[in-house]
């Protein structure tokens, strides 16, 4: 039997609250019916003794107290899902926003996905190419990995998230197993018309999946992107076989939306007034990345954050950390001296990487390229400190080397450009002519055998056609270099 509550207790917020209600469950849905309005919808988000607490999807504003009607569905929120979903735009909702009409429904799932029995996930292998070298190449990102980008105010992450999902496909030839899911929480109507213009542009729109939650929007909706992004994402992957790459951006939006409302709940705030489970909930939205057994497809998760004040240790940044499998941090040193994307190559790191290049998946030397690109780099950072010490002129020969391969890298390697779209081969051997300006006898990381085959010295003063042979020159009378 559906009972229909007539008035509310008290309206808080985006809250309502009800008292002598029985038999509702947590999550369950609500319709609110007012007069002379459309209906709205909530979900039961509290629930002590008889008294309920409904979060309202589309705001309290000009509900009444005492004619309001509350019913209770007895159901959690669903998302309506058919494979045409591929192409369409959505609210933060899952509502059609394109004007393309209603999606036809296949079948319907509760947003909160479904507990995945962690016996039944596969070790994430292969890699998902980007054409962005400092990715491709350093944080490699793998099938059914989670690998957020931590970037700060006034950064081109948005920039660098339209590039991605232009760009971005797997391995193999087989491009029709490939599709995104794009979610944007939080942005300007400006942001949300440059994501949509770009994606129709470049002719992507065919295989991505687009939530949009404007700034100016209910901070509750916020908090349902995710959730639907992600169902949609994982329908894609476990049931039409498909490799997804699913883009969250800006979950600093989502985790302030989340502290906005549990304000509204009364409960007792955390670090920096963040809920106490802000790590767990989290934990639920990145947790949905990998790969199940008995499915062909994937789900992979690039969630894009901004650190308040490039502050690392923020709260957000700090427990995405925790759960996910390494960071791509964006640096503002680079990004002031305009390289594009600025991507710092110390700090970040993919912790998967590993096991998803090399022999068999991009090639046998990319492990090797990658070491000895990390360990040249910060050999520059140390020359460059020790400049701003005692002058770069009073450096050592092969500091100053060091100090010409940093900018140059930073100038051919990091500063690709927005519209360059590299493969694997060409971010390899690029990076191998780079390594090649060095002497020899100073890539450490990399054995005799590599070290034949793709140092071309000669290849790469000719292809950067810069004058290093007075260097090197330098460097041989140099008592004490050895």
């Amino acid at each position: 039997m559906n009972l229909h509550y007539i008035g509310l207790d008290e309206i808080k917020g985006p809250l309502i609250f009800l008292d002598h209600v029985e038999g509702v469950g947590y999550d369950e849905m609500v319709e609110i019916k007012m007069v002379d309005q459309p209906s709205r919808f909530g979900r039961v988000v509290h629930i002590e003794g008889k008294r309920v607490a409904i979060q309202v999807f589309e705001g309290t504003h000009n509900i009444s107290l005492t004619n309001t009607k509350t019913k209770f569905l007895g159901k959690p929120v669903e998302m309506s899902l058919s494979k045409e979903i591929l192409g369409r735009t959505f609210n933060g909702a899952g509502q059609p926003i394109d004007g393309l009409g209603e999606v036809y429904v296949s079948e319907k799932r509760n947003i909160n996905g479904h507990p995945l029995n962690p016996v039944a996930r596969i070790y994430p292998r292969n890699y998902i190419q980007t054409g962005i070298s400092s990715i491709d190449a350093l944080t490699t990102l793998i099938r059914g990995q989670k690998l957020p980008i931590f970037s700060g105010s006034g950064m081109p992450h948005n920039e660098l998230a339209v590039q991605i999902v232009k760009q971005a496909k797997i391995a193999e030839e087989a491009g029709d197993n490939f599709g995104i899911v794009f979610a944007a929480m939080g942005v300007k109507n400006d942001v949300a018309d440059y994501f949509r213009r770009q994606f129709e542009e470049a002719g992507v729109m065919h295989k991505v999946v687009m939530f949009l939650n404007l700034a100016n929007e209910p901070i509750i909706e916020r908090t349902l992107t995710p959730r639907f992004a992600l169902t949609a994402a994982e329908y894609l992957a476990y049931t039409h076989n498909m490799h997804v790459l699913t883009i969250l951006t800006d979950v600093t939006s989502y985790c302030e939306a989340l502290r906005e409302f549990s304000s509204s709940k009364g409960e007792i705030p955390g670090r920096k007034g963040y809920p106490g489970y802000l790590y767990s909930d989290l934990a639920s939205l990145y947790e949905r990345a990998g790969i199940v057994q008995g499915a062909e497809g994937s789900v992979t998760q690039i969630p894009i954050l901004t650190m308040p004040n490039d502050d690392i240790t923020h709260p957000v940044p700090d427990l995405t950390g925790y759960i996910t499998e390494g960071q791509i941090v964006l640096s503002r040193d680079l990004n002031q001296t305009n390289v594009y994307p600025p991507v710092g190559v110390l700090p970040s790191l993919s912790r998967l990487m590993k096991d998803g290049i090399g022999d068999g998946y991009t090639r046998s030397d990319h492990s090797t390229l990658a070491n000895q690109l990390f360990a040249s780099y910060a050999q520059v950072q140390d020359a460059r400190s020790l400049a701003s010490v005692i002058g770069e002129d009073e450096l050592s020969p092969i500091d100053k080397k060091y100090i010409e391969f940093g900018n140059l890298f930073e100038k051919h390697y990091l500063n690709q450009g927005f519209n360059t779209n590299r493969n694997m081969i060409e971010t390899l051997d690029l990076g191998w002519d780079l390594l090649s300006l060095l002497p020899a006898s100073e890539l450490h990381r990399v054995d005799e055998k590599t070290l034949q085959e793709h140092y071309h010295h000669e290849r790469a003063l000719e292809r950067f056609e810069i004058g290093f042979k007075p260097i090197i020159q330098e460097l041989e009378k140099d008592e004490d270099y050895e």
